[in-house]
């Protein structure tokens, strides 16, 4: 399913920083520090997987980005580079900590305004703020979300491909249900799928069964798939490095009056939701007209079935900036990409939940995956 994806360019890459050193100049932020993680391959394109030893990026106001990384790791380290800048090492004996404070004073923010990744490890926050004196370090969330919030229309296009991988692998995966079938059996089947159709990674796949599906993430209680349970998968795989995320619920064998009066009530949710979707309408709002819904319906106000928000941000993470939930005040703009996932959960009995990712467009919003048809045909 990938054959015309796309790649995020490194046209695109520097175009983002940028965007990200307006943003400093907007937020008096004299440079970012960003460790091995999605933030540093938004930016740079590198994937570095994160450990004890610090691989970071400097991007500072001006000139030319910095990269940091331990001595042994600088020829791998090179081989990633596609944005072009200075290599700094240091040794095992050495403070790499130390090293970007130095770095920082060659810039000449010896007493600068250093805008830390909001992602990074504490130690490694902690480590360049004993090495400094005069730096001011604060959170560098404005340029960072405030670029990777909103999507360009590439990354747009990765993500209702990633998105409709994802959706295909269930459909492949529910038509496999059988008596006895455990969730990990449904999992696996999911996974291979989505390699198989081309994700980069199959990123993360959760499955449920009868009452289990009434905890919001699964259970590692061992389940046993018979007739009349309730089948709940929630999940997403990678592509390019961009995140899917959708949930599916539907009943192995013939639903119940009770299993379908919810399951109705989960998608009128859902459609009240996208109905409300639009820029300028604050992401509060979202959870608010979710939880109007679910009461009228008899299913308790608040948080008592309905257990989480109804949305979260989506991009190169599961859950990104903004979050759909109350007190959120923050107004949606066109590029901002949210789930939408409302869901009832009765304990001891099941839960059903639907998800669908979507964007916030000009004037209304766009869909990466349609809807859920029916408790009987979820795809």
């Amino acid at each position: 399913m990938t054959k015309n994806v796309k790649a995020i360019t490194v046209e695109e890459r520097r175009a983002r920083i940028e965007k990200a050193r307006k943003l400093m100049v907007d937020n008096n932020i004299d440079a970012v520090f960003i460790e091995s993680g999605s933030t540093l391959e938004y930016f740079t394109g590198i994937s570095w997987s994160s450990s004890e030893r610090m691989t970071a990026t400097i991007i500072p106001r001006k000139g030319n980005i910095f990269y940091v990384c331990p001595a042994f790791e600088e020829e791998r380290l090179r081989e990633l580079i596609s944005i072009d800048g200075e290599v700094r090492i240091w040794q095992e004996y050495e403070s790499p900590f130390k090293l970007v404070v130095d770095t920082l004073k060659d810039l000449g923010m010896a007493s600068g305004r250093i805008g830390i990744e909001e992602y990074a490890r504490f130690f490694l926050y902690d480590g360049i703020r004993e090495a400094s004196v005069g730096l001011e370090m604060v959170n560098a969330k404005p340029v960072t979300a405030g670029c990777r919030m909103i999507k360009s229309s590439n990354e747009l296009a990765l993500m209702a491909k990633v998105n409709e991988i994802t959706l295909e692998a269930y459909r492949i995966g529910l038509s496999e249900l059988k008596e006895r079938m455990s969730q990990s059996e449904l999992d696996a089947i999911v996974y291979q799928t989505m390699t198989a159709l081309g994700a980069s990674k199959a990123g993360w796949v959760g499955s449920s069964f009868g009452k289990y599906s009434a905890f919001s993430h699964g259970s590692s209680q061992a389940q046993s798939l018979k007739e009349g349970d309730i089948v709940l998968i929630d999940g997403g795989c990678i592509l390019e490095g961009y995140q899917a995320d959708v949930t599916r619920t539907t009943v192995f064998g013939t639903p119940s009056k009770r299993q379908r009066q919810i399951w109705d009530v989960v998608k009128e949710v859902q459609t009240k939701v996208y109905e409300q979707a639009k820029a300028g309408v604050l992401c509060e709002h979202l959870d608010a007209t979710a939880r109007k819904v679910v009461e009228k319906a008899g299913f308790g106000s608040g948080y008592t079935n309905f257990f989480h928000r109804v949305g979260h941000g989506v991009g190169m993470e599961f859950h990104e900036w903004e979050y759909l939930v109350k007190g959120n005040k923050m107004a949606m703009q066109p590029g901002m990409c949210f789930s939408n996932e409302p869901g009832i959960y009765l304990c001891e009995e099941f839960g059903v939940r639907l998800e669908d990712c979507f964007y916030i467009t000009e004037d209304s919003y766009q869909t990466f995956t349609p809807q859920s048809p029916s408790i009987d045909v979820p795809i």
